[in-house]
């Protein structure tokens, strides 16, 4: 570091060595003490001890270099509030760290710590703290006290344990414990009331930890364990949940209880040792997204796992109603039946206000099968796997109550008005078509939270999905999207899942980073360099905080 950087704020500017007469903007001798100094990304290997000659620091960033030690003069900035020392060579932090008394964020990821100052805890201020990546087999007693931290990642280092003590940090929100050798979770840990976000990936767990006091947790992700059972009174206790990732565990059975999670959006029990699963599951009324692959599934065929998840849960709910057929179940319709004559499903109608002709590979839908709805209001319409070469004009009849419609697996290559009247629509199915754009007038389509256009040919962001203000979820993998414009994005407050895997991006911008409701971000299969997969591999969190990192100042 130039040694006049140390000095900056001691020595008058060159310019004052010459006779000259200083206009108001000029008097360096008014000017304010540095506060922030940003030395990333360098190739520093040391840092002078005289960084104590800027006493006024309230952040320090030298992130990214090859420091393999911290002066100890770090512990004279007592304004410092952030320090980032993350991405070095550091074999250990300096006592005089612990004299920071307004140090609030302190990131020490990515570096070759074997342990970590016992009187950590004496950084009370501390509200951020992140060790991951080290080689860390222990956690000092002393975190107990740091009783302001929100955040603490200890993902990616040796511990066999975790303290109870943590217990104690009563603002603690997310704790990330990825990628550890944790078989157990101390039972004290339930009373932490304040967390909402725990990650256990990749551990040594072989059952779901109890969280009787937790009621604020909204995230639980414990993939890649070796957990066997799910305990119903485990569940019960979860009532704010709505994301669950169990994945890649050694579960045999989904208990019935699963039903409280009334709050569930994402359950995730792909790779494991399912056979059957509770048709209860239908009725969870917030479930956007089940993954169920790589399980033994004996009930459920697997063409119904690949369409997705509100088909998975249409089957589970209408399994509910009844096992047998009723005694108003139409006869089967038989190779000489004409398409007039083969029978509308009337129960279907009138109980499940669904209206079905799929899986016909039908050129157009019959004029039976509208006639047959008459009066009845029809919340959903299936008329996936067909031959379509455009959006029946009849759909516009239901306006007024449809709010699901699957046209999935067809050769749609372009919109029409009639499905742009469908105001009531809240989700959309539109994967596997021919369709390059999507029509302006979709703008009127104010209620709807999904759409899937998966599998077809677009090579453009349809704009006007930047207009729909209700959209939670955008399904958008295996096109041929070339950019997003993230500032539009962002103005979409209620997205939560967007997914543009397999697709033509040759970079992704870093504003995306500032769309901050993204729960899901599936960005993997494109062209681009940056984020590299390592970094796709960490989830959503890690992604944008990496494109947040790399704005431009």
């Amino acid at each position: 570091v130039p040694e006049h950087v140390w000095r900056i704020n001691l020595d008058p500017p060159e310019e004052a060595q010459h006779d000259l007469s200083f206009g108001a903007a000029d008097r360096w001798w008014e000017q304010t003490d540095l506060t922030k100094l940003i030395l990333a990304s360098n190739k520093l290997q040391s840092l002078s001890e005289d960084v104590q000659l800027l006493p006024a620091l309230s952040m320090l960033d030298v992130h990214d270099n090859q420091l393999t030690s911290l002066p100890s003069a770090l512990g004279q900035l007592e304004n410092l509030q952030k320090l980032d020392v993350s991405h070095n060579q550091l074999r250990s932090l300096p006592e005089e760290l612990l004299q920071l008394p307004r140090l609030r964020s302190l990131l020490v990821q990515h570096n070759q710590l074997g342990q970590l100052p016992e009187g950590l805890g004496q950084l009370l201020s501390l509200e951020e703290l992140d060790v991951s990546n080290n080689q860390l087999t222990a956690i000092p007693s002393s975190f107990a006290l740091l009783v302001n931290l929100v955040r603490l990642n200890l993902a990616c280092n040796q511990l066999r344990e975790l303290p109870a003590d943590l217990s104690a940090m009563k603002s603690l929100r997310q704790l990330d414990c990825t990628k550890n050798y944790l078989e157990t979770v101390p039972p004290k840990l339930a009373t932490m009331a304040s967390l909402e976000q725990l990650y256990l990936r990749k551990n040594k767990l072989r059952s779901l930890p109890e969280f009787p006091s937790c009621k604020l947790l909204k995230e639980l992700h414990a993939g890649e364990n070796q957990i066997e059972v799910l305990n119903a009174e485990n569940l019960k206790q979860l009532s704010s949940l709505c994301v669950l990732e169990l994945r890649d565990n050694k579960i045999k059975a989904v208990p019935e209880e699963i039903t409280v999670l009334q709050k569930l959006e994402r359950l995730d029990l792909a790779n494991n040792d399912i056979s059957r699963l509770p048709y209860t599951l239908g009725n969870l009324p917030q479930l956007k997204f089940l993954a169920l692959e790589g399980n033994p599934l004996r009930t459920i065929r697997r063409d119904l796992l690949q369409k997705g998840t509100q088909e998975l849960l249409k089957y589970l709910r209408s399994k509910i109603q009844d096992d047998a057929p009723g005694p108003n179940e139409e006869p089967p319709v038989t190779a000489m039946t004409l398409p007039s004559q083969s029978k509308v499903n009337i129960h279907a109608i009138t109980t499940l206000k669904l209206l079905e002709y799929s899986d016909k590979q039908a050129a157009e839908i019959p004029e039976a099968v509208f006639d047959a709805v008459g009066a009845n209001p029809v919340a959903t319409v299936n008329f996936s796997k067909n031959q379509l070469r455009e959006i029946p004009p009849r759909l516009v009849e239901l306006k007024d109550s449809v709010c699901d419609v699957s046209l999935g697996f067809n050769k749609i290559s372009s919109i029409s008005s009639e499905l742009c009247l469908l105001q009531k629509l809240t989700h959309l199915d539109l994967r596997n078509n021919v369709l390059t754009a999507l029509p302006e007038e979709m703008e009127a389509l104010k209620r709807l939270h999904t759409i899937n256009l998966a599998f077809n040919r677009f090579k453009v962001f349809p704009s006007v999905l930047y207009h729909l203000p209700a959209l939670e979820t955008i399904l958008l993998s295996n096109n041929q999207v070339g950019s997003i414009d993230p500032v539009q994005l962002k103005g979409m407050d209620k997205l939560g899942t967007l997914d543009l895997q397999n697709n033509d991006l040759l970079q992704v911008p870093p504003e995306l980073g500032n769309c901050e409701n993204l729960r899901s971000l599936l960005l993997e299969g494109n062209p681009f360099r940056t984020p590299r997969a390592a970094v796709l591999a960490k989830g959503t969190a890690a992604v944008l905080e990496y494109l947040r990192s790399r704005i431009p100042c």
